[in-house]
């Protein structure tokens, strides 16, 4: 087997962290996600994944996120069968691989030069499927995205990274080209950016989290296009069975405790 040998660091290194806790969770007899393209991607990575201190249960919580995700990725395509999907900060995720799209969309998954020279070499190319090696924060690359189709926004894990004032420009230059669709991603409050700093993976990276997110009204007021839809919970209890006594009871508890709630969500806009 060809191995890869990886040099990231700071923010880029954290996708290595998520990688590494979702093919630990399909590795479980009951997978919630059964991410073999991930199992076999850390398999080829020449990396000590060892340092990052991902745990079963931090495992299970990334595969839990992503499962949401995929499933109102699924949702809209099947509502909108000739949109485009924009995955902003794609990683080495591997979402385009497991969900179920309509022959006519278009997927467009979005990161830095050097994270998608990696995705070439570790996974299959579906058809239309583009990859697009930018800086999101540098503005000519949404000229090859299609303006005139519904679009379904993703980031997962991204927003946390991006200076306070980069996300809603960002935001701004998306809903500005787009014709209409939806955009879901994580959020975290000012709390909640606090204990990602503490946590022992983020803290192995050297990564800086910035922008946090009290109110989800606030993006509507600072991207006027944007409008508030839901907030989905980040962890669901009937998720977590196969996590320890202590993780279950915090997914429990931050299910009926708003403040808790806040530390990390997934928020839903339609624009």
């Amino acid at each position: 087997m060809t191995t890869e040998k990886v040099n990231l660091t700071g923010a880029r290194e954290t996708l290595l962290m998520t990688l590494y806790g979702k093919a630990l969770e399909s590795r479980l007899p009951h997978s919630l996600l059964k991410d073999h393209f991930a199992d076999e991607a850390v398999r080829r990575i020449d990396y000590d994944f060892s340092r990052l201190k991902v745990d079963g249960n931090l495992g299970i919580g990334f595969a839990i996120r992503a499962k949401t995700l995929d499933v109102h990725v699924e949702d809209f395509v099947a509502r909108n069968p000739d949109a485009i999907v924009l995955h902003l900060g794609c990683g080495l995720d591997t979402r385009v691989l497991r969900v179920n799209l309509p022959r006519d969309v278009d997927w467009f998954d979005v990161d830095y030069p050097e994270v998608i020279e990696l995705r070439r070499k570790l996974y299959p190319s579906p058809d239309r499927y583009y990859l697009v090696a930018s800086s999101l924060t540098e503005p000519g690359w949404l000229a090859d995205v299609p303006r005139n189709r519904p679009a379904i926004v993703v980031a997962e894990g991204l927003m946390p990274y991006l200076a306070a004032d980069q996300g809603p420009r960002l935001l701004s230059r998306l809903v500005s080209h787009l014709a209409g669709g939806e955009l879901m991603f994580d959020a975290y409050s000012r709390f909640g950016l606090k204990l990602l700093r503490l946590n022992p993976a983020v803290k192995a990276t050297g990564a800086e989290v910035h922008w946090a997110i009290e109110d989800p009204l606030e993006l509507e007021r600072a991207v006027p296009k944007l409008r508030f839809v839901e907030e989905v919970p980040a962890y669901k209890p009937e998720h977590a069975t196969h996590m320890r006594w202590s993780a279950k009871l915090f997914v429990r508890l931050w299910k009926h405790i708003p403040a808790l709630r806040k530390i990390g969500r997934l928020l839903r806009y339609r624009f």
